[in-house]
């Protein structure tokens, strides 16, 4: 059996990456805003990669975090990646 990731499993990494920031609001459908939009700056984001690396493994590289600029991008990307390593 495979590792899914879902929208909430999502959603609760890019809290802790946030972490303490109060301006970052993930409630709703916020799966096609830009990270940008929802406060996330680069460090950000490279905290987010981070964890997802040490949570299932999969290593994002620079090039790959500045192409992918949604949360959708970014939960189709892990999919996949999970997907394949199976």
């Amino acid at each position: 059996m495979g590792v899914h990731v879902g929208e909430a499993e999502l959603k609760d990494i890019l809290r802790e990456a946030a972490g303490e920031d109060e301006s970052v609001d993930l409630d709703g459908d916020v799966l096609d805003t830009d990270f940008a939009d929802l406060g996330y700056d680069s460090l950000a984001l490279l905290e987010a990669a981070s964890i997802i690396t040490r949570r299932y493994g999969i290593k994002l590289s620079d090039d790959e975090l500045e192409n992918i600029t949604t949360p959708r991008q970014l939960l189709a990307h892990l999919q996949n990646a999970l997907s394949a390593a199976v």
